[in-house]
């Protein structure tokens, strides 16, 4: 099977592909850093099981997600899961290249893209999966269209909230779009993982988070079941966590909410299908 990772070369997208790897998949890092994916290749290659590709990523940029997206096309024809795995916190206001808040463009916007322009090869596949990584902390956030650009004051928990908010929507509304065919949408809250998401946090308070944290191959585990488990081939719209309560805020519940993000999402791509 063919497996793509956003945001593979560290974290829970590492921990993700090594189990999938050590499984003899062909997994693809879609990476911006790309010195840290081609370390993470040589890592993953060094297990002698299944297959490691890279392949440049940066959902900073629309432009540039659009032209990863059609080289994955190309070069690969199909696809068999796709896990829209990378995410930011941004402790200080920041945008995309678009113009957008970072944490919701890189989070959620630049994956929407990915995924509207991989929906062809994956359907190409027997039965494709796509997994979302969503969060607890999606009670935080709420969807307002005038915070897309960070416009006013700016608070990165919720802002961080909105973004995940928006995957675990994107996740039930792509689910709906799909029910007449064999792809399966599923979204996850991996739980307090002791990853490098936190890397910008003050030192001391994240030596105390620390000790609250599993390690990133708990959430792994759970993903690599949801890609390629058999318990999960018939499974969709579902929201599950790797350790901690799966509860979802009333907005996540929300269908027509995740009917109107898609179709403001759409808008806000449409130029770069």
């Amino acid at each position: 099977m063919k497996i793509l990772i956003t945001g593979a070369n560290t974290g829970i997208g590492f921990a993700s592909a090594e189990q999938l790897v050590k499984q003899g998949q062909h997994v693809i890092l879609a990476c911006r850093n790309l010195q840290k994916a081609q370390d993470a290749q040589k890592k993953l290659r060094s297990l002698n099981q299944g297959q490691v590709d890279i392949v440049s990523l940066d959902l900073n940029s629309l432009v540039s997600t659009q032209k990863t997206a059609d080289e994955i096309a190309d070069r690969y024809g199909v696809l068999d899961v796709l896990i829209n795995n990378a995410g930011v916190f941004s402790k200080t206001k920041q945008r995309t290249k678009d113009g957008f808040e970072q944490q919701f463009g890189v989070n959620y916007l630049g994956h929407f893209l990915l995924t509207q322009k991989l929906l062809p090869v994956l359907r190409q596949a027997p039965q494709a999966r796509i997994v979302h990584l969503a969060s607890i902390a999606h009670w935080a956030g709420s969807i307002k269209p005038h915070t897309f650009y960070a416009k006013g004051f700016y608070n990165p928990v919720f802002y961080y909230g909105q973004s995940k908010l928006a995957n675990l929507l994107f996740s039930n509304a792509l689910a709906e779009q799909m029910a007449a065919s064999s792809i399966t949408n599923n979204a996850l809250h991996p739980g307090g993982v002791a990853s490098d998401i936190y890397r910008d946090l003050p030192k001391p308070v994240y030596g105390v988070m620390k000790l609250g944290l599993v390690p990133t191959s708990v959430p792994a585990k759970l993903i690599c079941q949801m890609a390629i488990g058999d318990e999960w081939a018939n499974r969709n719209a579902e929201y599950v966590s790797a350790h901690m309560p799966n509860w979802k805020s009333p907005h996540a519940k929300n269908q027509q909410l995740a009917r109107e993000l898609y179709a403001q999402s759409m808008t806000l791509v449409e130029k770069f299908l």
